[in-house]
């Protein structure tokens, strides 16, 4: 017994010595810090902007930790409730601003302030209160479209489709763009639905989804969480309460602090507990996107498809700060009902240049679902059904990453007052041909991804000075895969033509027709149905 007591008076006298040796640590740094900026106050030879100082020192401080610890001042709090509740007063619309130019609206919101104010996309706002906004960025001029609800601003704008000068007052809201970007029936009898995030409030939406699509007669239900990055656990717990009997383990959470050590339970009564079930998702799935997918696996509930998951296994909460701030820190990790950690990258542990690995395989460990399948951790989620993601070019990438088709969209819309329903939509040939016409006088990278290879292969062979050796051959090469902008355009028809058709129809019929359309063209969403089948 004394042994015993012994041990344990050892420990306790350790952990208090690496609490006390942590807390020095601490106050010897703080101490360097403060030592430092007043020698700078008194000494430096130029005047020195403390505030933008500390701001880059708190960020790079954080930022060494892990790339979800941010803080964020009291003029940011409106991003903090945005990231949380998907709320923030302003006029509802996607803007596409670059210095020099107005304020082009792209994508207005249904119902919101703009669309009440019968703006359109591809109209132009070239005023906020009186004051121009060319030289603004996008950031300076969506700051003064926002504000507080029930307040007005007044916009100078050009109209797309008449090219008229008018000025038109808006009323700010509350915006909330819904997490559910579509829901609907599918071959027949599948309910589908996809989601994009886990503010506050979506299981709500989703648990009445759900019981909808099962009054049309859904069979079987999708919940694609594909590209979704997540959001607030407790929405997670919520929604996967609609599919597992109520007081189910679901995640645990442990952290350093003693109440982050917990499990979580469903609460509220299920909608249904036997429906055929398909999770789909990808890498871009993460966070509590994970939390539901890992749970619905290890519970065998249903089925996981498409792509493994992005492996982020932390938990974040906010905390306020001094002078009205706020702080999101990782105070801990989440495990899926079988014990499992799906976090892929080691924060904890850095190398020598201060990167951070993937942990590896051989560090992973396996665990057991419900029914006894075997599962791992360490990286992710792996789906049940793995079918392969499209991958896009590198033309087509370019002109999704400089906005061409965007542009264009909005162009389209200024030139016809309607289209089809969304349904029976489509570009025809001619229209395409439109666009390549359009998108051939834009700027965008244009070669193909060997090109691209081939003309880093005559750049290696200069700097090693054998380009001379084999000038030939790299010519012959380049000469043969070559293509000009109009050809590119038409040999990737397949694959721009489906995103084009998503950004056209969402300017006329708003964000829930775009997926209405992709799914005509989602083939692993179609083979994995087919597995499923």
């Amino acid at each position: 017994m004394k042994k015993i007591a012994a041990v344990i008076c050892a420990l306790t006298v350790s952990a208090a010595a690496a609490a006390q040796s942590q807390n020095f640590t601490l106050g010897q740094s703080l101490e360097i810090q403060n030592s430092i900026l007043r020698n700078l106050a008194r000494s430096y030879v130029d005047s020195l902007e403390f505030d933008k100082m500390m701001r880059a020192g708190i960020d790079a401080m954080l930022g060494y930790i892990d790339p979800y610890t941010v803080y964020f001042p009291e003029e940011q709090d409106e991003n903090v409730q945005m990231m949380t509740t998907g709320m923030y007063g302003g006029v509802g619309a996607v803007i596409r601003k670059r210095v020099g130019s107005g304020v082009v609206i792209s994508e207005p919101y249904p119902g919101s302030p703009i669309d009440k104010a019968g703006l359109v996309a591809g109209d132009t706002i070239i005023a906020i209160n009186g004051v121009p906004v060319y030289d603004e960025t996008s950031e300076q001029s969506s700051s003064r479209m926002k504000g507080q609800p029930n307040t007005d601003v007044r916009f100078k704008v050009i109209k797309g489709a008449t090219k008229d000068t008018v000025d038109v007052v808006v009323t700010r809201e509350t915006i909330h763009r819904s997490d559910v970007e579509y829901s609907g029936m599918i071959r027949d009898s599948i309910g589908y639905i996809l989601t994009s995030g886990f503010t506050q409030g979506v299981s709500d939406e989703l648990r009445q989804i759900v019981k909808d699509l099962k009054a049309q007669g859904a069979k079987r239900l999708v919940l694609d969480l594909r590209g979704n990055g997540g959001g607030l656990m407790e929405e997670a717990i919520e929604i996967l309460s609609i599919f597992v009997p109520q007081g189910t383990m679901v995640v645990s959470s442990k952290g350093r602090v003693a109440a982050q050590n917990q499990e979580y339970y469903t609460k509220e009564a299920p909608v249904d507990t036997l429906i055929p079930l398909m999770i789909m998702v990808d890498s871009g799935s993460a966070s509590a996107s994970e939390i539901v997918a890992g749970a619905i696996q290890d519970l065998d509930r249903g089925t996981i498809a498409g792509m493994k998951t992005y492996g982020k296994g932390l938990i974040q909460t906010i905390l306020p700060t001094a002078y009205n701030g706020t702080v999101k820190i990782t105070t801990g990790k989440y495990y899926t009902p079988s014990g499992r950690c799906v976090q892929a990258i080691d924060y904890s542990h850095r190398n020598a240049d201060g990167s951070v690995g993937a942990i590896p395989d051989s560090l992973t460990s396996e665990f057991r679902t419900k029914k006894g399948r075997i599962v791992k951790d360490g990286g992710g989620i792996t789906p049940d059904i793995t079918v392969d993601s499209h991958i896009y070019s590198r033309p087509t990438v370019s002109l999704v990453y400089n906005g061409i088709l965007d542009d264009y969209a909005v162009k389209y819309r200024t030139e016809h007052a309607s289209i089809a329903p969304v349904e029976s939509f489509r570009l025809t040939d001619k229209e395409y041909e439109d666009f390549v016409t359009y998108a051939t006088a834009q700027e965008f990278d244009y070669r193909s991804g060997i090109q691209a290879q081939i003309e880093q292969l005559k750049r290696v062979a200069e700097q090693d000075g054998m380009y001379d050796l084999c000038k030939d051959e790299i010519d012959a090469l380049t000469a043969k895969m070559q293509m000009d902008k109009a050809d590119v355009l038409r040999s990737k028809k397949d694959e721009i033509l489906p995103l084009l058709e998503n950004e056209v129809a969402v300017r006329y019929y708003f964000y829930p027709a775009g997926p209405a359309v992709s799914l005509k063209y989602d083939d692993q969403l179609s083979k994995c149905l087919d597995s499923w089948e």
